[in-house]
């Protein structure tokens, strides 16, 4: 029985629906940074049918969230109004078509696709190994890694709008650019096709991917509580090399560290809060501007209010 019919005076329809649906559920528990208030409503969906027939019910003044493994996202303190849908465990359908394509829903991680691509002897998908989020994340920003990108490989994405209508986009009718992608106002991303190039490779692929992975191991934090690279690199420079030259690695506010690591990530100890994070973005950013003249942007999204 969905936990939803439980609920009484919910803002929509819950009945027949077949996911769970929480309130005020800790999004601490859902983000790798392992930090965020509270969301107002979240559900997790049974599949991609009842997460469309779930926006068909939500009303249009209602913001929704979509959030899959939760990296790459700072939810603040006070939380987030509204209703998050988490697809990591849903939409989770991944399989190869015309030898060449794999499909993927929004769920699907990052990692999983690449160890896919690998084993049908595909190539081109072997940096999304060391992307740590789920594909529909990677395809809402042009998520990369060791040099590749997400959106160069795509053919094809599904969306569903806030009329719970769905609908197939080919990559040419998509603006996209460095860790930058504009969708139709008021899309959100179902599923995606990659165009890969076929290899007779012989466990090539499957060699790459432990040696970027080995390469991650080596440079980055990964066995810390972080959310990957905080900052996109700006035009010319390097943002872990700024961070650096700012005197800021290994500075620390709170709970929450700039990495000896990797200057561009910030670690919890397991006592930050959101706002000892931001605290730290800010502070890079503020002396990036007035000491350096360059403007550190934000890789990370930034949700929620401050308290």
């Amino acid at each position: 029985m969905m936990a939803a019919t439980c609920i009484s005076s919910m803002p929509f329809n819950t009945e027949g629906l077949r996911g769970t649906l929480s309130l005020d559920e800790s999004m601490a528990k859902h983000t790798s940074w392992r930090v965020g208030g509270p969301a107002q409503f979240f559900y997790v969906p049974a599949d991609r049918q009842d997460v469309v027939e779930l926006i068909q019910r939500v009303p249009k003044k209602m913001p929704i969230v979509w959030v899959g493994l939760g990296s790459n996202l700072l939810v603040r303190d006070a939380g987030i109004a509204g209703l998050v849908i988490k697809t990591s465990k849903a939409l989770s359908k991944l399989e190869l078509r015309n030898k060449n394509q794999l499909y993927a829903e929004a769920g699907v991680s990052c990692a999983k696709i690449a160890r896919t691509a690998a084993a049908h002897d595909l190539t081109g998908a072997e940096f999304m190994a060391g992307v740590p989020g789920s594909f529909g994340g990677a395809l809402a920003m042009n998520a990369g890694a060791f040099g590749g990108e997400t959106w160069p490989l795509v053919q094809s994405i599904e969306c569903v709008d806030r009329d719970g209508c769905c609908h197939e986009l080919r990559q040419s009718q998509i603006d996209y650019s460095y860790r930058q992608v504009s969708l139709p106002e008021g899309y959100s991303l179902l599923a995606g096709v990659l165009r890969l190039s076929c290899s007779k490779s012989d466990g090539n692929g499957k060699a790459r991917i432990k040696s970027l992975l080995d390469k991650r191991s080596a440079s980055q934090p990964i066995q810390t509580a972080n959310a990957g690279s905080v900052f996109k690199n700006p035009e010319g420079y390097f943002a872990a090399r700024i961070i650096e030259q700012l005197g800021l690695k290994g500075h620390s506010i709170g709970g929450a560290r700039f990495s000896e690591v990797h200057a561009n990530f910030i670690v919890n100890d397991g006592r930050a809060s959101a706002e000892d994070i931001e605290n730290l973005i800010d502070l890079a950013r503020d002396q990036a501007l007035t000491r350096i003249g360059v403007n550190l942007e934000p890789e990370v999204r930034i949700l929620g209010a401050r308290l």
